[in-house]
């Protein structure tokens, strides 16, 4: 999956925002497909920044919820046709709900 779009200021803010919050609880900044993503403390990628998106490792209810969202997709971070069931693309459009995801995803690692 190729990066269509350059990331905006303010999905930028949106995501130093979860970095600050979800740091206090232990996670980390770091790498993983290529993208700056938030880790736990044991190194688990949960989420990451992906153009004018964010990605989520999410489970069950809230994987549903996140795929559900009108434009949203499964994460295919080699862009040939091979997405990551746990993961899923949330667009700009729904940015209100990138902190529920986080969390929910941070949480879902038990961490």
């Amino acid at each position: 999956m190729q990066v269509t779009e350059a990331t905006s200021d303010k999905t930028d803010k949106a995501w130093q925002a979860l970095c600050t919050s979800l740091g206090k609880r232990g996670a980390t900044v770091g790498k993983l497909f290529g993208m700056t993503c938030l880790k736990t403390i044991t190194g688990k990628a949960f989420a990451g920044i992906f153009g004018d998106a964010l990605v989520f490792k999410l489970a069950s209810a809230t994987h549903a919820k996140a795929l559900a969202l009108k434009g949203a997709v499964l994460f295919d971070p080699s862009g040939k046709g091979r997405p990551m069931k746990a993961w899923v693309v949330v667009p700009k459009a729904h940015a209100k709900h990138w902190t529920a995801f986080a969390k929910a995803a941070f949480s879902a690692l038990g961490e």
